[in-house]
């Protein structure tokens, strides 16, 4: 229903205006989160804008002027329910008194969401059975918002459809469209783990007109390996795939690309989009390379996909293990921020930095470390993230501006610990303050996420690959507003 109120108490950094028929609509600005101007709104009235259907949200780039009497050609809207952000409803006539409701546990202060957010607990009484009502007892501590998180999810997979735009069989790009024919691996799964797997779900529809979303089925790491394009011709692909769908079918062209997707996990990515300006600034990517420093990266718009090197079964029992060595890492050299960790740690007795080949299994390194180290290189993803989940290790991530994998569900301080690069020479006193009663929670709230960061061709409930739908799903509903 449209909202017929003013929203009382929008964020900081948005303002709220009338937009027929909503009638409020917010406008938000990075640039407002600081001084930013009072509740009043850019004189938009004029602007010819589309009629929306319900409530909307317009997110405008940082780079945004709030004191222009004109909006940035193009804007993104996005429509949300804004009912959140609305007081409730005052009852036509007094309620009967209620019983005081269970006591809800005491949740640990490293796990408070952020002040000025109300705290929200999972409990039984918002589950009504079924295969999402698992225990309880972990939701309201390693996540964020999980009841309403498990609603959604319900409604996600009962509704959400994407349409796959088809190839032909004899079409000379087949391997880079098609998904592959064997089991992926390797540092770059996650991007043909996807598609394989999205391919034979029950998201899929043959109908284009009930879809959601539409998906844009090129494989980065296929191309970068095609002789025929390489790393030097994928940016001229891409950019002749958009033409040849835009001209052949109608759904680019409706939004502007608002409403399609692709998944990349190789950096090449980052640059493939370079010649299409309509792919970076309109589309969703579900990229590894999930920076926010990065210009071609935008957070509310597109989603962080994990990087996961695949790896099948448990190992023997993680959590009694007695992990000796503080702190554990190993990679090339590839960054200013690795160099800076090897050149402050590299000869230490506690946190093992290494570069170069091990002597010892990287599985054994995993399981006797109390801490693993995810350190910037070339970009700020690596698997190494999973890798210490899937080993029980609690993973220390130096990345600034990385844009964490599911960060709309999981609250990542309750499973990691966050270090700044500036911060690498006080890496060791940062994780000794961890007292053994935190350390023991962190480490019982990794045993908990670890299903979300792993993939399966017959997919699990709440894996990699239902949590990398779970975030295509909040970013559905976006369209182009033409001026």
């Amino acid at each position: 229903m449209p909202i017929s109120t003013r929203p009382d108490s929008p964020p900081r950094h948005c303002r709220a205006f009338p937009l027929p028929p909503s009638p409020w609509a917010l406008l938000c600005s990075e640039s407002w989160k600081e001084d930013g101007p009072d509740n009043s709104a850019p004189p938009i009235h004029s602007a010819p804008l589309l009629p929306l259907v319900g409530e909307g949200l317009l997110l405008l780039p940082p780079s945004f002027d709030p004191s222009s009497r004109h909006l940035p050609p193009h804007p993104l809207l996005r429509l949300h329910h804004l009912q959140s952000l609305l007081p409730p409803p005052s009852p036509p006539h007094a309620s009967p008194p209620r019983s005081e409701p269970p006591a809800r546990p005491q949740v640990p202060s490293q796990f408070h969401v952020s002040p000025g957010e109300p705290e929200r607990f999972f409990t039984a009484e918002s589950c009504t059975g079924g295969r999402y009502c698992e225990s309880t007892a972990w939701e309201w501590s390693v996540g964020l918002r999980w009841d309403e998180f498990l609603e959604d999810y319900k409604q996600m997979n009962r509704s959400f459809r994407i349409y796959i735009y088809p190839h032909r069989r004899d079409d000379p790009f087949r391997n880079v469209l098609a998904p592959v024919d064997f089991e992926p691996g390797g540092n770059y799964a996650s991007e043909s783990y996807f598609k394989k797997v999205l391919l034979k779900s029950h998201f899929i529809t043959k109908d284009p007109l009930r879809a959601d979303l539409f998906y844009m089925p090129f494989s980065i790491a296929r191309l970068r390996h095609d002789q025929r394009v390489g790393v030097g011709g994928i940016q001229d692909f891409i950019k002749d795939y958009i033409y040849n769908i835009s001209h052949e079918y109608p759904y680019w062209n409706r939004t502007g690309g608002a409403d399609h997707f692709y998944a990349a996990c190789h950096s090449v990515g980052r640059s493939a989009m370079n010649k299409v300006d309509m792919v970076r600034w309109n589309a969703i990517q579900v990229v590894c390379s999930s920076s926010y420093f990065i210009s071609g990266y935008i957070a509310h718009k597109d989603a962080s996909l994990p990087q996961i090197w695949p790896r099948h079964g448990d190992p023997p029992n993680l959590t009694s293990l007695k992990r000796k060595k503080l702190a554990f890492f190993a990679g090339g050299v590839n960054s200013p921020v690795r160099e800076k960790l090897l050149q402050a740690w590299s000869n230490d007795t506690e946190i093992f930095a290494h570069h170069g080949r091990l002597k010892t299994p990287y599985a054994d390194e995993l399981l006797g470390s109390k801490f693993c180290l995810h350190v910037k290189g070339y970009e700020v993803n690596t698997a190494r993230i999973a890798d210490s989940l899937y080993y029980g290790c609690i993973p220390v991530i130096i990345a600034n501006h990385y844009d964490l994998p599911f960060t709309d569900v999981l609250n990542w301080k309750t499973f990691s610990i966050v270090v700044a690069t500036l911060d690498i020479p006080l890496l060791k006193r940062i994780l000794k303050e961890v007292e053994q009663e935190q350390f023991l929670t962190l480490q019982e709230n990794v045993m908990k996420v670890r299903r979300h960061f792993q993939w399966h061709l017959s997919p699990v409930d709440y894996d990699a690959f239902y949590m990398v739908m779970y975030e295509l799903w909040l970013r559905r509903s976006s369209v182009r507003i033409p001026f």
